[in-house]
């Protein structure tokens, strides 16, 4: 068993005193506190479980309906444990700054990873080297107030709908997750679940934002006059250096088995990182394996009591997700060039079927989570 001060160590070890330069460089920082592209269809930021429209109102928006919860809220409680710094001392991004593709030059590889978010036409990727010191990007897009979160020790990066709030990172962990609040309420939101554990909004949902996992020199390609998050954080940090390893090439935490903290649940029956792509509903939870999904590219099955196909997108190398119309419904039909549905050829982003958001994650968290989740392998 790891002690609770490894995380603490692992950053540390970078030469970066979080605690310190989390108020000292910030003085508002508050210790309490046509081609195939993945551009979303229309109706792709109002996904049947959020239920609503977007909002820039000072309250955080929830979704209608809640995603399935396995454990009691209690026990859930019980298993969050410190991860080391304390709240904020991993802070958020809260005045991001961009710049043009062109701007980038070197200081990005080919195949590092980028999240993607776009909304409606406005594209941005956040290097996965920034966000890994940062965790969360308190960021507008398009219009959208919206919070990139990303999680390196579960392999997650997801986005939610904030309102006029923001998250923050509050320094705990729940099975190896980051353990998010908002400072509205201070309710606290795993990032998996998406929903509150703990504070006024328990048992209630986010409203999802799509991210996708992909690789620089693939979204620079599919978005040339996309903006790119600088390293112009207000904080200090070697975003030179991964304090947990490399993805490019894989090594470190990343490359080993071990996890820094004991999940709750844990299942053998997949190497403990091995990357799946998964979804939830309110009714239960379904994932693929990476490397089926990109065999396959199409994968049927049941979140719940909800049909749903995965989607790859090899152009990204990124993957979707969409709720089919009925176990019987004509599913997409992979061709050279994207996907046949009804006599039409679409991207994979582009399909006309209503999306469920979903992300990649960690075979050992996605399992602890959800071990009830169908699983395809």
């Amino acid at each position: 068993m790891v002690t609770y001060s490894t995380r603490r160590q692992v950053l540390a070890g970078t030469g970066a005193a979080l605690t310190a330069l989390a108020g000292c460089l910030d003085p508002s920082a508050d210790s309490d506190g046509g081609g195939i592209t993945d551009a979303p269809a229309p109706n792709q930021l109002d996904d049947p479980s959020d239920g609503g429209s977007t909002s820039e109102s000072g309250d955080l928006p929830l979704a209608n309906e809640s995603f399935v919860v396995e454990e009691s809220f209690g026990q859930l409680r019980d298993w969050v444990r410190s991860g080391g710094p304390p709240k904020d001392g991993i802070p958020s991004v809260d005045e991001p700054s961009f710049e043009s593709t062109d701007d980038v030059g070197d200081r990005i590889a080919d195949g590092d990873p980028v999240f993607s978010v776009v909304v409606d036409g406005d594209a941005r990727a956040y290097p996965q080297s920034i966000l890994v010191w940062h965790e969360i990007v308190n960021d507008t897009v398009g219009g959208e107030p919206v919070a990139v979160t990303y999680c390196p020790l579960t392999g997650t990066a997801v986005g939610y709908r904030r309102g006029g709030v923001e998250l923050g990172v509050s320094g705990n962990l729940l099975n190896s997750n980051l353990v998010m609040y908002d400072r509205g309420t201070d309710s606290r939101w795993p990032q998996v679940l998406g929903t509150a554990i703990e504070g006024e909004h328990e048992g209630q949902s986010l409203q999802h934002v799509p991210v996708r996992w992909t690789t620089w020199g693939s979204w620079r390609e599919a978005h040339p006059d996309g903006r790119v998050l600088t390293r112009d954080t207000g904080y200090v940090r070697d975003y030179e250096r991964d304090p947990y390893g490399s993805y490019n090439p894989r090594g470190g935490y990343y490359a080993r088995e071990s996890t820094l903290f004991d999940p709750a649940i844990e299942d053998d029956r997949h190497p403990t990182k091995d990357v799946f792509h998964g979804v939830r509903t309110a009714s239960g939870a379904s994932a693929v394996h990476e490397r089926l999904l990109r065999t396959e590219r199409v994968v049927t099955g049941t979140a719940g009591d909800v049909p749903v196909a995965f989607v790859h997108d090899g152009v990204l190398d990124t993957n979707h997700v969409y709720r089919l119309p009925g176990a019987d419904a004509a599913v997409p039909r992979p061709i050279d060039g994207g996907y046949r549905l009804d006599g039409e050829t679409y991207a994979a982003g582009d399909l006309p079927l209503d999306p469920v958001q979903s992300f990649d994650a960690m075979w050992f968290a996605w399992f602890a989570f959800y071990p009830s989740t169908e699983v395809h392998a």
